[in-house]
């Protein structure tokens, strides 16, 4: 049921969110299509439907709204159901079933009837048949939320669409429509809960006066089932508190997080609680008072624990080390399996490194039995060409789950891809992969195809001879990226920073040898690859043995982990029977024919898309065919430096010199434009 608010408030704020509703409709007519609707494309009714509610709330009228806007069927009935049945589906299951004409929708909670009633017009939308409709569903995951690494000055670290939503300096007393259409989008695919601010947080966010615009932005998202958490800073007792230390084992430290957090849900009754980055990249946090993550998580856990609130204490750190970053996490975490409180979900990122455009799974997801864990996705594409490449990434995460049961996890989170640009996303494409997370952190097992499937049709058209080849591309989207960035393996070879581009030979004097890459590729005269083996790092020993055995092998280890767990001569014969080598240069070559393959495709597309939409993802489209002979260029003429051997057959000749493509320098960490205006002479 919704958070109780005082009645004058409550009264405010569904006018504020009605009057946002009136405003998006209002405008359906006369919009000019820019991505601004996102899948959200519906038509307004001209006769309106047959909604049937024997109760009412803020959430419940959402959902009769959404209907009595949108809805071209017969009458439907929402229904709070207490039966069994309903009960094995939870708070926010649902049914959606057809009786003599009538649709019914049942569900414990308001939250079900919502999620059943966006459900519902993602199905006309996307041209199913609702005269006959027998469905249950239920969430895999409780907490299924959206991370924003929005900075308080309205940056945004690792976003390429533009500012922040969040306009801190008119909180609260002005409300942004878009605060709206956000919650809208997010419950039309399942997300319950958004981090508003940065892990590498501002002890400012706790202070009064945020905390007054935080409450603003949660009244705007409840009635869409959307409780909103804060990123903390662990030293926020001293720079905010005035106090001289912040050891979780203080007593007076342990006293200012339990008044900080009596303060924040006497302000919003329904905060969801905390996450934290602690002891990483130079983040205050337990280990600097040699205490434990757990014993820091806990202090936390326990000051929020009478409310309700949960710590998502982020398991992504890494010391200064000789050995091997990849095994950082699992040798600081899985000692600490079972001293967690039971409030406290640990946030593992679905590989060891960092969010590479390919990875094997973390080790830690098998690896702490007795620990609540979450895992960590990044949907924003930091390294996979930031808003200028089409890169659909439900099949990376289907990846992830492939390795084990997505319902040993407590929950999914997402680092968010959403600015301010109109299309929310920067790329028009990019909008898939928000609406794919949230799809698969309510169902892990719904296939890649069938997401891509549902967003075209929502986002674009039903029309096959549209939604059958952009499927296809979408699909293979994220291969050719591997391929024309870090096929086989390879990885963090990206360019100093910004992480736009590559720039394998980087050297920066004082650098840490693991922000460096000569670090992951180790490339010599004899090979290429990080030997993860026993005779090197021996990372491949925090996999089950049955794993391990497969990855530590050189001929069974899979060709797409291959140089990730080992050092391959360049002469060495694939399975295609090609070197090492040439097998190399084939993929590259692989990736960069698939994207102009997807622009050819794509330029077909120009009868069934609007001219506006069409014409933005083109010129993205150019963009991508540019990056990837960057790519293929900077990185084949590199190793060949260490590999001495030709190019074999079918591969195109290099367009840039090596010396000519080491002197590229792109200006701004947040880089957007154009990457062909920075290389010699451009490409095209």
């Amino acid at each position: 049921m919704s958070a109780s608010l005082e009645p004058g408030i409550e009264k405010l704020m569904i006018k504020r969110i009605l009057l946002g509703l009136f405003i998006y409709v209002a405008a359906i007519s006369s919009k000019a299509e820019d991505g601004s609707r996102l899948w959200l494309r519906y038509d307004t009714v001209n006769t309106v439907p047959q909604i049937e509610c024997g109760f009412d709330s803020p959430v419940v009228r959402v959902a009769a709204g959404e209907l009595s806007s949108f809805w071209k069927g017969g009458k439907v009935s929402l229904q709070l159901m207490a039966d069994s049945k309903h009960y094995s589906l939870g708070n926010d299951g649902y049914t959606i079933t057809t009786h003599n004409g009538v649709i019914c929708l049942g569900s414990l909670s308001e939250k079900g009837l919502l999620y059943a009633a966006y459900h519902l017009l993602r199905l006309q939308e996307c041209g199913i048949d609702c005269s006959r409709l027998d469905i249950s569903e239920k969430p895999v995951y409780d907490i299924r939320i959206l991370n924003h690494w929005d900075n308080p000055d309205g940056t945004i670290e690792r976003g390429y669409a533009g500012r922040s939503l969040w306009k801190w300096d008119e909180l609260p007393s002005v409300i942004s429509p878009r605060y709206v259409s956000y919650a809208r989008a997010n419950a039309s695919i399942g997300i319950n809960g958004t981090v508003l601010n940065n892990v590498n947080a501002s002890p400012e966010v706790l202070s009064t006066d945020n905390l007054e615009k935080v409450k603003a932005l949660a009244d705007i998202f409840r009635p869409y089932g959307i409780r909103v958490y804060l990123s903390v800073n662990f030293a926020s007792p001293i720079k905010l508190g005035g106090l001289p230390t912040a050891d979780p084992l203080d007593e007076n430290v342990a006293s200012w997080w339990r008044n900080k957090v009596r303060e924040v849900y006497s302000l919003i009754p329904d905060f969801g609680g905390f996450l934290v980055k602690a002891n990483s990249e130079g983040q205050p946090g337990p280990c600097d008072y040699g205490r434990t993550h757990a014993e820091g998580a806990n202090m936390l856990a326990s000051a929020l624990k009478p409310y309700g609130g949960i710590v998502m204490w982020r398991a992504f750190v890494y010391s200064p080390t000789d050995d091997d970053r990849a095994k950082q996490a699992y040798l600081e975490f899985k000692p600490l399996d079972g001293k967690f409180l039971d409030n406290v979900i640990v946030q593992v990122k679905n590989g060891p490194i960092d969010f590479q455009p390919r990875e094997p799974y973390s080790p830690l997801f098998g690896a702490m039995p007795h620990t609540q864990l979450m895992v960590e996705f990044q949907v924003t594409q930091e390294y996979l060409g930031h808003s200028n490449h089409l890169a659909y990434l439900a099949p990376m995460w289907k990846e992830f789950y492939s390795y084990f049961s997505p319902s040993c996890l407590r929950a999914a989170a997402g680092v968010a891809n959403i600015g301010d640009d109109t299309n929310w996303c920067g790329h028009d494409f990019a909008q898939s992969n928000w609406y794919a997370f949230g799809r698969l952190a309510w169902n892990p097992e719904l296939s890649s195809e069938d997401i891509a499937r549902e967003w075209l049709a929502q986002t674009f058209t039903t029309d096959e001879k549209f939604v059958s080849p952009m499927e296809d591309v979408m699909i293979k989207s994220r291969e050719a990226v591997v391929d024309y960035m870090m096929p086989l393996g390879l990885h963090h070879i990206f360019a100093w920073g910004h992480h736009y581009g590559p720039e394998p030979w980087c050297e920066i004097p004082g650098a840490r040898p693991d922000w460096l890459p000569a670090y992951y590729h180790q490339a010599d005269r004899t090979g290429l690859g990080f030997d993860r083996t026993e005779t090197g790092s021996n990372a491949v020993s925090q996999y089950p043995d049955s794993l391990a055995a497969v990855f530590g092998s050189l001929e069974s280890c899979p060709e797409e982990f291959l140089l990730w767990f080992h050092h391959v001569p360049w002469k060495y014969e694939m399975k295609s029977g090609r070197t090492l080598w040439d097998e190399l240069c084939f993929r590259y070559q692989r990736g960069l024919d698939s994207v102009r393959g997807f622009r050819s495709v794509w330029e077909d597309m120009s009868p069934y898309v609007d001219a506006e939409r069409h014409a933005a993802v083109s010129h993205r489209m150019d963009i991508q065919v540019s990056d990837a002979i960057w790519w293929k260029d900077a990185c084949l003429e590199y190793f060949r430096t260490f590999s001495r051997m030709k190019y074999p057959k079918g591969i195109d000749k290099p367009v840039h010199s090596l010396k000519e493509l080491k002197k590229v320098r792109l200006p701004i960490d947040n880089y957007t434009c154009p990457a062909a205006d920075m290389l010699p002479g451009g490409v095209k």
